[in-house]
């Protein structure tokens, strides 16, 4: 039986641009407790951590309870922005077909996200990709990357094997997620961290294009 070749993708910063709608329910939570807003290159620095990971590290000093109502106020905002048509979630120029040429040479291909279930499943309804996808992992069934507990759980469901996988990702997030899976990683420089430290974190490349990764793993 042949072992299927799992590429694992995350989701906003590699699939899709959502940075703006992000930064914007970030500062209306922090607005609705009263708080200055965080500066937006620490928010995008915290993209792919699960959320209360991400608001513990942007507020260290606040307690538990106040980290508690920022997440609720975070959601309440993001809820808002979706049910009201304010919320951009573009698809990287260039991702459809990258995906497409993967599943056309064999690949299955899964998501490992730090989104929510609800959330993923928007991303993927509106930019019509759930059924390219074989596996979707979100936070709300996983400890925050770097955890390795997405990827196992892919590798699993798709019964594909680390050494014939690799993720795909944004942040240094992912990329130590890959490694502590024992996978194989990618990095993108559209994304939320730069380049260099994607490769100082293990990936093997940073691609600046959808094509340079098709063409890395085609090859």
């Amino acid at each position: 039986m042949t072992i299927p070749r799992l590429a694992l993708f995350d989701c906003d910063g590699t699939l899709i641009d959502g940075q703006a709608s992000i930064c914007e329910a970030m500062e209306a939570a922090f607005a609705a407790h009263g708080l200055a807003p965080p500066p937006r290159g620490a928010v995008r620095r915290a993209v792919g951590l699960s959320l209360p990971v991400a608001v513990r590290g942007l507020v260290p000093e606040a307690n538990s309870s106040l980290h508690e109502a920022i997440v609720d106020s975070y959601k309440q905002a993001f809820r808002a922005a979706r049910s009201e048509g304010r919320l951009s979630q573009p698809l990287i120029p260039g991702i459809r077909e990258l995906l497409e040429s993967l599943l056309g040479a064999g690949w299955v291909l899964g998501v490992a996200t730090g989104m929510s279930d609800r959330g993923l499943a928007h991303v993927l309804e509106i930019n019509e990709l759930g059924s390219l996808f074989s596996t979707l992992q979100t936070a709300d069934r996983h400890p925050s990357k770097p955890h390795p507990s997405m990827a196992e759980t892919a590798l699993l469901e798709t019964g594909a094997d680390a050494s014939g996988a690799v993720m795909i990702g944004d942040t240094v997030f992912d990329i130590e997620m890959a490694v502590n899976a024992g996978m194989r990683s990618l990095g993108v420089d559209w994304g939320y961290h730069p380049g260099e430290d994607l490769l100082s974190a293990g990936a093997e490349l940073v691609a600046r294009q959808p094509g340079d990764i098709l063409e890395h793993l085609l090859q």
